[in-house]
């Protein structure tokens, strides 16, 4: 059984008419946000064992503040390749970590994001499946599993939305 956390990075603070889009960092509200995925995510027992993080720095930020809540946080890789990525290059550098853990966190940014979760989803809870194809806002994660044995094996429509996720649905941080 594999499972893959796909999470869009917290909200990050507006562009500035001088600065880069890469380089946008969290805002206050999302780095309490990213905290309490994190707290959720450890209370939930959904550590990662591996992650795929976007370059940005929101992402870089949002999955520091995530890694924080775990007693010991996973290998972390920062790919390009997942900066505001479509779906199908996002799944590519999925499959490339072969047989590598069997829970993966990506940290990416939407579009890509939410049509990733839409693309492999074939089943899991209804309500939940719709209000992820409706929206997918900052700081939201889906959690997919799939009967496979590696994750170069990861097909659309292969896979079973076990948790959708999203910041009003979590408890404030307490830090």
């Amino acid at each position: 059984m594999r499972r893959l956390l796909l999470l869009r990075h917290a909200k990050a603070e507006r562009s500035q008419p001088e600065g880069r889009d890469h380089d946008r960092i969290l805002s206050k509200r999302g780095r309490n946000d990213a905290a309490a995925v994190g707290g959720y995510l450890v209370r939930h027992k959904l550590v990662p064992d591996r992650a795929l993080v976007s370059t940005s720095a929101r992402t870089r930020e949002t999955w520091d503040l995530v890694a924080k809540a775990f007693v010991k946080a996973p290998k972390a890789e920062f790919g390009g390749r997942i900066y505001e990525a479509p779906p199908e290059a996002i799944l590519n550098t999925i499959r490339e970590t072969g047989t590598a853990g069997n829970t993966l966190i990506v940290v990416g940014h939407n579009p890509g994001m939410q049509q990733l979760a839409a693309m492999l989803i074939a089943s899991g809870d209804v309500e939940a499946r719709q209000r992820l194809l409706e929206d997918f806002p900052t700081a939201a994660f889906a959690l997919i599993s799939f009967a496979a044995e590696s994750w170069d094996s990861l097909r659309p429509m292969g896979g079973r939305l076990e948790h959708f996720v999203t910041p009003n649905m979590l408890e404030p941080a307490t830090d």
